[in-house]
């Protein structure tokens, strides 16, 4: 998670091309094959939004099942490399700097969900 100011984190909405359209998600992507976790997650901030992050430990790891698909899901504490940087939206829809108690007002996708659920202690 992107921290951009203190208790607010980064999470962008789909765009309207993409699979689950719309929809708001904490930003990252897949790792390619060779690559470990920490690099593809600097290289996909970088390609998608247009920010050179510091990626920092893993907060934590969930799984989840799609009908067509499996998703490992690891999300690391990120900061601004450069404060002042500005989100690109060539590869999103749009962009929303919010607290955690916040985020319940936004639609995500099932495994963003499921990885808010556990960040917020609910999914026991």
């Amino acid at each position: 998670m992107l921290e951009q100011e203190p208790g607010r984190y980064l999470i962008t909405q789909r765009s309207k091309n993409s699979s689950l359209p719309l929809l708001w998600e904490f930003p990252g992507g897949r790792v390619n094959d060779g690559e470990d976790d920490v690099t593809a997650l600097r290289r996909e901030l970088k390609k998608r939004l247009g920010l050179d992050v510091i990626v920092g430990e893993q907060a934590m790891s969930t799984h989840h099942e799609y009908p067509s698909y499996d998703i490992a899901f690891h999300v690391f504490s990120c900061r601004l490399a450069t404060p002042g940087q500005t989100v690109s939206h060539a590869k999103v829809n749009d962009h929303r700097g919010v607290g955690l108690a916040e985020m319940g007002q936004f639609q995500f996708p099932d495994a963003d969900a499921r990885t808010l659920a556990k960040l917020l202690d609910l999914d026991h």
